[in-house]
């Protein structure tokens, strides 16, 4: 890259739909912003701007059926600089290269802005898991970590579970890995059952990360917990964990919107009660403590916290200005596309973003690998107490930030994280 592309200004409103909800496009335009605004070194800005390492396997799987598929697989790893790098594998039909890249860029910039000792990194899988057997799953992910043998472990790259995956899919990677190993290591992957090695409260970590954030942003507006309406996109382990820990604190959860249909309740909705009914019913769809209404349409209702959880490109050029939220807590990756960033300053929006708001999750996988590796575990109460104080402590670096460089909370935590990432990128220097 040159200099006169450092120099070219971001475009945002002459963009297409299909370039602004482009993850990896995205990532990078925020990327050069806040890179300009730091005057970061332009040899620098080169090597952080690109991630270190593309890897796709192409996996093939013995089918239930007796047919043979043939999945196709990514692995990224986008920084090391600061510790082994880090970040989820996703089971997904959508998944593309490009969405790998941005979310492995992503985590880099997460762990930067917590201040943990880790890199980015991300991994996928094209599939659909919802119409795999568990043989079927299985056989994928052992082969997809036999691919990956080289690249993954406890000093290299360490996955965890995103969506599509979860505690069983990390066991399974453990156990390949520490088959071919000879000796079981635990801390290959994080978000692993407690029994095997996983760490207390880590299911809940984002869920709570959020939840702490949330707290924070009413205390900087001198605002009650009590009469605080919050709107959560997408009810699975983030969104559901989130939901449950803020309607415990007192928050009134006013809808629930799902892929399927969303639910809301003017007074608040019991949030035990819907999971109990999530969990008969395999849907929010039906709940009697609720009224059916449109899942967009809820976005756009009038709220204090308005909280993404799902998935990315969920807030875009096309319904930004409808937002009626006063705080947007991004609990998923890049849930708001650079032109809606535009648009949500334009009205005044309080944007805790992504690599803040849901870094509950990373920090508490960093816990399982510190405690893994030292074969020693705290308890849930120790666990969430660390995991409280480092996002509070990272929510007033990020606002810090942005009142120090007056730019907005998306692009403080981006000059945070790459400030930390660049200046140990310079004082490890350039292998040659």
């Amino acid at each position: 890259m040159s200099t006169a592309i450092l120099d070219t200004p971001v475009p945002t409103h002459t963009i297409s739909l299909e370039e602004e909800t482009n993850p990896w496009q995205a990532q990078a335009a925020r990327f050069d912003l806040a890179a300009r605004k730091l005057s970061l070194d332009p040899g620098v800005w080169k090597v952080l701007r690109y991630p270190s390492r593309e890897l796709i396997v192409h996996i093939p799987v013995a089918m239930d059926d007796g047919s043979i598929e043939v999945f196709t697989g990514y692995r990224v790893q986008h920084s090391i600089a600061r510790g082994p790098a880090k970040g989820g594998i996703r089971y997904s039909p959508d998944v593309s290269l490009d969405e790998v890249r941005a979310l492995a860029s992503w985590m880099t910039w997460k762990c930067a802005v917590v201040n943990i000792p880790f890199g980015g990194a991300k991994g996928g899988v094209i599939c659909d898991p919802k119409t795999m057997s568990q043989g079927e799953l299985e056989r994928m992910t052992r082969r997809y970590t036999a691919e990956l043998m080289e690249f993954i472990g406890p000093e290299k790259d360490v996955p965890a579970p995103d969506m599509g995956t979860n505690e069983q899919t990390m066991a399974w990677i453990m156990d390949t890995y520490s088959m071919h190993m000879r000796q079981t290591v635990t801390s290959v992957v994080t978000g692993k059952p407690v029994n095997i090695g996983g760490s207390r409260g880590r299911r809940e970590a984002t869920g709570r990360g959020i939840a702490v954030v949330c707290d924070q942003a009413l205390k900087h507006f001198d605002l009650p917990v009590k009469g605080c309406r919050v709107i959560v996109q997408g009810f699975g382990n983030v969104g559901s964990n989130a939901a449950k820990i803020l309607f415990d604190k007192g928050y009134t959860i006013l809808g629930i919107a799902e892929y399927d249909g969303a639910v809301a309740n003017q007074n608040g909705l019991d949030i035990n009660a819907l999971l109990l009914h999530r969990q008969k019913a395999g849907t929010i769809n039906g709940f009697a403590g609720g009224d059916a209404v449109d899942k967009a349409e809820l976005l756009t209702w009038n709220c204090e916290i308005l909280i993404p959880a799902a998935t990315e490109n969920v807030i875009t050029s096309q319904n930004a200005g409808s937002l009626n939220c006063r705080i947007l807590c991004e609990g998923a990756n890049g849930p708001t596309t650079i032109v809606a960033d535009d648009i949500l300053e334009a009205k005044g929006v309080f944007v805790i973003p992504d690599i803040l708001a849901n870094a509950g999750g990373v920090t508490t996988s960093y816990f399982e690998w510190v405690q893994d590796r030292m074969g020693y575990f705290w308890t849930e109460a120790e666990v969430n107490q660390r995991l409280e104080r480092i996002m509070m402590d990272s929510f007033e670096d990020v606002l810090s930030y942005a009142k120090s460089h007056a730019v907005n909370n998306r692009i403080a935590a981006y000059m945070l994280a790459i400030d930390r990432v660049a200046y140990t990128t310079k004082q490890r220097g350039i292998y040659a």
